[in-house]
């Protein structure tokens, strides 16, 4: 293969691997950064993606940092943000426009041997496939930020959570006096976390997507369910379904609990076989193009309810149902308690319905939340606390879990 063959083959090899997961317009994240910047009150952004893990780390994958992907729709490992809104001349400051550059790695090549081309610095369309207009080598981040930063009273907002992507990136910038002692540090992620609740129309349709491609897997699971098949055939079973269905992955470590571990929450397992008389309790979605979904059923292994496994699934299914009716735009919230909780709809109708096998109310047997905000994260960001705006995707699952009858339903 000549030269100039060969670098056409790398230039599309890397295209087609960069976005392989469906991506909104450009223009969709630039919109974000410039609203992130606005809500800074002048401060400057600067964000790091995670490093891509190496050796037997890397055996499962890259999976892109929430917030970073919510602002670039970039899967590229090790990539730097800097974001500076615009500012007025003050004193001796000149004014700033508003800026926005995009860092990226210089190629490594033995790296990239085991685990793909990315996008570099000088791949020829990285501005047109990244959205950025200023993209530059990631070792000039130092110079870029002393740069943007000479006026007093600065802040630069990050992520400060030791375990971010950001962490080593911004340590290393502080020893290489990037930053004027003056320099003031926020935690970028309540910042973001404010935008990312209102989800818009292309993430919408994204969640769609991939909640249609789990609802297939759901069916299958119901088609393949009978006494003597395995939790983990199941699992495995609906992962293909959601995965031939454009899923990249699982949105959450798969639950399929049988008997006993109908009533485990979090049962991760899935080794048991499922028998005669059981309820299956299976709690697994895909995720999209990073969005996940999130879907729990509860099956009767033979395809028949006992009249008590009726009771009890028609009690969940009745505070569910109340949930629903009781929701309010604006004023309706997840909370645990409050005039408008909807916890307390669906607690309240648990409790006043049914009893255990000793005569007590069923309500102590709804052990968790009513449901959580669901985006990038199957437990996104938003405060629960808060009332539900237009915008807000979340869950409303109410559930009924008795070890002693090996009886869940969610």
């Amino acid at each position: 293969m000549s030269k100039t063959k060969y670098a056409l083959f790398f230039i599309l090899v890397t295209s087609a691997l960069a976005f392989a997961t469906e991506r909104q317009p450009n223009a969709t994240y630039h919109a974000r950064r410039q609203a992130l910047s606005e809500k800074t009150n002048g401060g400057v952004i600067i964000l790091f993606a995670p490093m891509e893990a190496e050796g037997p780390n890397a055996l499962y994958g890259f999976r892109q940092e929430d917030n970073f992907y919510y602002l670039t729709g970039l899967s590229e490992p090790g990539v730097g943000l800097l974001i500076a809104p615009a500012q007025a001349a003050t004193g001796t400051t000149p004014a700033r426009p508003y800026t926005e550059i995009l860092f990226l790695p210089g190629h490594n090549i033995s790296q990239e041997k085991w685990t793909g081309p990315k996008l570099g610095p000088d791949s020829p369309d990285a501005q047109r496939r990244t959205g950025f207009d200023r993209i530059a080598k990631l070792d000039d981040i130092r110079d870029e930020v002393v740069r943007i930063l000479p006026q007093p009273r600065a802040m630069v907002f990050t992520d400060q959570s030791k375990s971010s992507g950001s962490a080593g990136p911004i340590e290393w910038l502080s020893r290489a006096n990037a930053f004027p002692n003056y320099i003031g540090f926020g935690d970028v992620n309540p910042v973001i976390a404010s935008l990312r609740v209102k989800k818009d129309a292309g993430e919408m349709e994204l969640m769609r997507k991939g909640t249609d491609a789990s609802v297939s897997a759901q069916f299958a699971a119901m088609r393949a369910m009978k006494p003597g098949i395995t939790e983990r055939e199941i699992s495995a079973l609906m992962q293909y379904e959601f995965g031939k269905r454009g899923c990249e992955r699982p949105a959450y470590a798969p639950i399929v609990g049988s008997g006993f571990y109908s009533t485990v929450l979090h049962y991760s397992e899935d080794d048991q076989t499922v028998k005669d008389g059981d309820l299956v309790v299976i709690d697994v979605a895909g995720e999209y193009s990073m969005y996940a979904s999130d879907i729990t059923r509860t099956l009767p292994a033979n395809g028949h309810f006992t009249a008590r496994q009726r009771e009890i699934y028609n009690i969940v299914l009745g505070a569910h149902d109340a949930a629903i009716a009781a929701f309010k735009s604006g004023a309706s919230s997840l909370s645990r308690a409050g005039e408008n909780s909807l916890y307390q709809v669906a607690y309240e109708y648990i409790n006043t319905h049914g009893k255990d096998l000793h005569g007590e109310p069923l309500g102590k047997y709804f052990i968790h939340g009513l449901g959580h905000f669901v985006g990038l994260n199957v437990h996104d960001v938003g405060d629960i606390s808060a009332p539900l705006q237009p915008g807000a995707v979340f869950t409303i699952e109410p559930g009924i879990y008795i070890p002693e009858e090996k009886l869940g339903a969610h």
